[in-house]
């Protein structure tokens, strides 16, 4: 009997040593497969509890580095020296507003408004226009280009001026002319009254296909302040003589004009060609600003010729440029004769009508 108790008691161990190990294998099986996330947070709890704890230590001495940082301040008051208070209730030194003196002052430049009829029976229409363009494209803005011409099938002008890289209005005309000075005028009105619509506030130029600058001219232009003029040197290519026409001037007052034939007595009226004046474009829809009566009715078809009306109607408003005596030919015009470029006999027309031979 007593080795039969000690055998069921062995079983009974081997037995519970067996449940006891499958359990453990169990529970380590699927603890394999659980997620670590809690071990993570509480190793993360830990830590920032253990942060926690050794935090308290460096606040007390920064609030105490603090304290005694402040009292270092109040023991030891800053002094300010005398000149610092002095400059606190008295101006500038001399030495500062002769600095800020010689510094330059920006002043914004003026938008300049240049105008350019065109004509479909010059043969040299495209290169001339180039050539312009070539010119305009040096001076600094802002600037705008107006260009007219007759609506035809060539795309030619509008090639040219996309490719100028300079900001332009192509403006088209439908009506026929068969007087070449009468288009002129007729294109000069659709820029005045496109000007005119558009309040482009500005000095206009008139710049015919023919001219020739220097780039300094359009400097001059931008200091006129209503209407300005200056001498233009015409040169003819069959001819060995230079005909300069335009004003006389003490500095910057007109007081006479280079005239045609001086032995002329009869030629009283001032020849001012078309492309020797500029103007303010404001006095187009606010004349009475300059001191001019409104244009009215009258005009009201006609922007050209009230500007050439103002223009020859008083001398004394009219402001030579350059202002050193108007003695600097900045403008040369150049004819070439030739049957078929009717936009070359009339670059050499007057303001008044007259016509240069």
């Amino acid at each position: 009997m007593g080795s039969l108790e000690r055998s069921k008691k062995k079983v009974q161990l081997w037995k519970k040593a067996v449940v006891h190990f499958s359990l453990c294998f169990v529970m380590g099986f699927f603890t394999g497969f659980a997620p670590t996330g809690k071990t993570s947070m509480f190793n993360n709890h830990v830590a920032s509890s253990n942060r926690s704890e050794s935090s308290p230590q460096p606040i007390e001495m920064l609030h105490q580095a603090t304290n005694i940082n402040r009292s270092l301040i109040a023991e030891a008051p800053v002094t300010i020296p005398q000149r610092h208070k002095d400059l606190e209730h008295t101006s500038p030194p001399e030495e500062l507003r002769v600095e800020e003196e010689k510094q330059p002052k920006l002043t914004p430049r003026r938008f300049v408004i240049i105008v350019t009829p065109t004509s479909t029976k010059d043969e040299r229409q495209g290169v001339l226009l180039r050539r312009l363009a070539n010119t305009i494209r040096l001076v600094p803005p802002p600037l705008l280009w107006i260009v007219v011409e007759a609506q035809r099938d060539s795309k030619e002008v509008s090639e040219i001026l996309r490719k100028t890289g300079i900001m332009y209005r192509h403006l088209v005309f439908k009506e026929n002319f068969t007087d070449p000075e009468a288009e002129m005028d007729h294109q000069r009105n659709i820029a005045l009254k496109h000007i005119e619509q558009h309040r482009l506030s500005g000095i206009v130029h008139f710049a015919g296909l023919s001219n020739v600058y220097d780039i300094d001219f359009f400097d001059q232009l931008r200091d006129i302040d209503v209407f300005g003029t200056w001498p233009i040197a015409l040169l003819s290519a069959n001819r060995n003589k230079v005909m300069i026409e335009g004003p006389v001037c003490d500095s910057s007052q007109v007081i006479g004009w280079h005239l045609k034939k001086m032995n002329n007595e009869s030629d009283t009226r001032p020849p001012i060609h078309i492309s020797s004046f500029g103007f303010n474009s404001s006095i187009l829809w606010d004349p009475e600003r300059w001191g001019r009566p409104s244009a009215g009715q009258k005009y009201s078809q006609n922007s050209m010729r009230f500007v050439k009306q103002v223009v020859l109607e008083d001398d004394t408003k009219l402001k030579g440029i350059p202002p050193d005596d108007c003695s600097k030919i900045m403008l040369w015009n150049l004819y070439f004769p030739s049957e078929t470029s009717p936009i070359n006999h009339l670059q050499t027309t007057a303001l008044d009508g007259t016509q240069r031979k």
